[in-house]
Formats: structure tokens, C-alpha cells, sequence
């Protein structure tokens, strides 16, 4: 069944003085998709939401919601709502009217209030919770209040502002479940910012990689981890070997001056090209079975695996793997042609990815 698109942002432009943050931004939201926006800091993630959010206003472009211009209206007046890193909870409040907060100003009578409130605090596993004051809770469940709080007011969009970024590794994982069943059981749209590649790559249905107000990569988790489309993504999603090569012709690629069979064509002929390759791609095998010979010259225990340098080629080549190689030992690398990932070379470093993946 294809998804409705709920929001469309049409060439967002804004500065904040001589700092241009978002350039003639375009993208669409579908009904019901967990979309993230990822990022490092400064890249626009932010005030795009804050821009949806109704927080800011664009220079330049519009908002459309459902096929309606809401560029103007401001936040009260949009069926979304808003969690933040910070959860902004009442501490003078029980839970009950935290949650309650957004009903009564709308005016909603009593036995409606209540039911709200069980439900919402059933739904994000905090029943019973109705007389605690915020300061009783941990910072786990103040985030589940502060989720709780915004769905009571039944929002079309979730808006969710780095919330995990407060908690500590092991809630924060947790949490990510949570958010991936909350958004399974109510069947709403919502829209992620985070920094945090783990978390974009777990809990998403599509994610949006920026960079300095651009947008580099839309594509699922698997689409953005398997298939950067430049450099920039590659090395921001996960760790990579991002190395220089040239296309010697379609399914020929010379890396460092050894020939590799890869799978992509249309690059042309001893085209310069960027190649990446995961590390978790390359396999360890005995100097004769090589393609290229190398040197360990570290090694990690990473606990699900081991993380390993190798010198070849006069390029340190970063290899993930449950078989272990002791410094100093001699390896060959190895490489399916399926996991060498070519690139073009980008004109600039901030150079836009403008394809929508549909």
C-alpha cells in the first residue's frame, strides 16, 4: 500500500545572520513513516524540525501539511507535537497533570481527561503512575511522561528533538524499542533529529543525512549503510575504508594499484572514482589466497569482534572480524566484488545529493 505524503517542505531557505543553515531544502514526509533527520551538529537537523514545528520561520519556501500552505500558522494551531531533549515537565505537576496540560487548555471535560490519561500512561508502561511528581522519576521515565503528554493531544506528527540524548547507553537503547512499538501502536508520523547513528540506522523507516544545510542521502537504513552516495555519508553512517581509485573499465576497479573486480558499471573508462568498502566487508585469509598482501598493525578486542589496521598497499585498511590476527602477522586482504561500493568524486565538500529516494 503506498503511503500518502503528509508533509511536503518546499525550497526552505534560512539564515541565521551572514549563517546560511538551510539551502532550498526540499522534502516530503509520508503518513505513518518514522523519518529521521541525521547529522552532525550545525547541519540543519534542527531547524528543519523547528521549521515543521512551527518554531521558526523559513526566508524562504513553504510548509504544506495535507496539501495545505502552514508555513504561517503558528505551533498551537498544527496537529503536531513536540518532545524534547529536555522534557520541559511541570516539577509543581503530578504525572496526571502533566498530561492533562494541553487537554484542559483545549477545554476537554473531565471523564475525557482521565481516559486519556490512563491510556496515554498504559501505552508508554507507566500505569499507576497518575500521583508521582516528575522529580520521583528517572530520566527514562520522564522522557515515557513526556511522550505520553504529547500523544494524549491525538498529533498526526510526533516531533521529536534529540530526546534520548540525555539518557545513559543502556536506557537509551531501551527506549528506542519503545519508540519503534509506540509509533507501531499508534499508526502516526514521526519525524527524529538525532546525531546518533545507531539510533537513525535502528529505528528508522527512512533517513535524511545533511551536511551544512544540504541534504546528501535519503534512503532506508539498509539503502544508507549498503549504498552511500558520497563520501561524506559513508564515513558519517558506520566506519569505512574511503580510498581513491580509478575505474578501469565496468566491473574493474583499481585500488592502489592492484585490480579489483566490483559489480557497478557506467562510471566510464580510468575515470578517477571514491571506493568504499566496510569494514566488516573484508576478509582476512592467508597470504596465497590474496589479492593484495599486508601487515597487521593493531588490534582492538571490540567484544562482538576484533578491530584490526592493516598496512597494504601503503594504506591502513580498517578490518572488523571474529578471527583474530595478532600484530606483526602477515594477512591477505580480500574482497567480494559485491562489497566494493564505488562513488563519484564530488566537485565540493558539501556537494548536494539531490535524488529523492520515492
Amino acid at each position: 500500500m503506498t503511503q500518502n505524503k503528509l508533509i511536503n517542505l518546499c525550497n526552505i531557505t534560512k539564515s541565521y545572520g551572514d549563517t546560511l543553515v538551510l539551502d532550498d531544502l526540499n522534502l516530503y514526509i509520508r503518513e505513518n513513516e518514522f523519518l529521521t533527520l541525521l547529522g552532525p551538529s550545525g547541519c540543519g537537523k534542527t531547524t528543519t524540525l523547528r521549521i515543521i514545528g512551527g518554531f521558526e520561520n523559513p526566508d524562504r519556501g513553504n510548509v504544506i501539511f495535507e496539501g495545505k500552505d502552514i508555513t504561517k500558522l503558528p505551533p498551537n494551531e498544527r496537529q503536531l507535537n513536540t518532545v524534547f531533549q529536555k522534557y520541559a515537565l511541570f516539577n509543581h505537576m503530578t504525572i496526571a497533570e502533566n498530561i492533562a496540560f494541553g487537554l484542559k487548555i483545549k477545554k476537554k471535560s473531565k471523564a475525557y481527561i482521565q481516559d486519556k490519561i490512563k491510556y496515554a500512561l498504559k501505552l508508554v508502561n507507566l500505569d499507576g503512575y497518575e500521583n508521582r511528581m516528575p522529580n520521583s522519576l528517572s530520566g527514562g521515565q520522564q522522557q515515557r511522561i513526556a511522550i505520553a503528554r504529547a500523544i494524549v493531544n491525538e498529533p498526526k506528527v510526533l516531533l521529536l528533538d534529540e530526546p534520548l540524548g540525555a539518557l545513559d547507553l543502556k536506557l537509551r537503547q531501551d527506549m528506542q524499542y519503545e519508540l519503534i512499538r509506540l509509533k507501531n501502536e499508534l499508526g502516526i508520523t514521526f519525524i527524529y533529529v538525532t546525531h546518533d547513528q545507531e539510533e537513525a540506522l535502528t529505528m528508522s523507516d527512512t533517513i535524511v543525512v545533511m551536511n551544512q544545510g544540504y541534504i546528501q542521502q535519503i534512503g532506508t537504513p539498509e539503502d544508507i549503510y549498503n549504498e552511500p552516495q558520497n563520501a561524506f555519508v559513508a564515513d558519517f553512517i558506520g566506519e569505512s575504508n574511503i580510498i581513491a581509485a580509478t575505474m578501469v573499465e565496468d566491473r574493474l576497479v583499481n585500488i592502489l594499484g592492484t585490480n579489483f573486480p566490483c559489480v557497478d558499471t557506467g562510471f566510464g573508462r580510468n575515470k578517477p572514482v571514491d571506493v568504499v568498502i566496510r569494514p566488516e566487508d573484508i576478509d582476512l585469509v592467508e597470504p596465497e589466497e590474496d589479492i593484495i598482501t599486508g601487515v597487521v598493525t593493531s588490534l582492538i578486542f571490540k567484544g562482538v569482534h576484533y578491530e584490526m589496521e592493516v598496512l597494504a598497499n601503503g594504506h591502513e585498511w580498517l578490518v572488523h572480524s571474529t578471527d583474530l590476527s595478532p600484530v606483526g602477522s602477515k594477512v591477505g586482504i580480500k574482497v567480494d566484488p559485491f562489497d566494493i561500493q564505488i562513488m563519484n568524486k564530488p566537485e565540493s565538500e558539501d556537494e548536494q545529493a539531490t535524488e529523492i529516494v520515492e
